[in-house]
């Protein structure tokens, strides 16, 4: 119930939904969609989870923690690199497009083929 407020979990927490386009709340339980979609990998879990919670090393990151290093979108796409900017409209990541990336399913899919996405850059942890 805490998780949920919205106060609590702030704005940086990707809502999610199902396959039946129901918010999905994270859960570490074995028989949680979770596990299964992630597949038991650990760096595609790290990904995102880092997608997810917005704690990557991409624009919107550097401005938070690291005002002095460069936080426009390297491709020149937009001024400050945003989450959903890397979702959505990113010419790097744009090997798997579809319109409904709220899914977890379509998130973790976009993961997968944009490997590159949402890991930090050396020199920034």
């Amino acid at each position: 119930m805490t998780f949920q407020a919205l106060d609590y979990k702030r704005k940086n927490f990707l809502n999610l939904n199902d396959d039946n386009n129901l918010l999905i709340r994270p859960t570490y339980l074995k028989d949680s969609i979770w596990p299964k979609l992630i597949e038991h990998s650990n760096s595609l879990c790290t990904q995102a989870t880092r997608a997810i919670t917005n704690y990557a090393s991409i624009g919107e990151y550097c401005l938070r923690f690291f005002p002095k290093e460069s936080f426009t979108c390297p491709y020149g796409d937009y001024p400050i690199e945003l989450r959903n900017h890397i979702l959505h409209d990113c010419r790097k990541f744009m090997k798997y497009w579809n319109s409904n990336r709220e899914s977890l399913k379509n998130i973790v899919t976009f993961l997968k083929v944009n490997s590159g996405a949402f890991f930090f850059h050396e020199g920034i942890t």
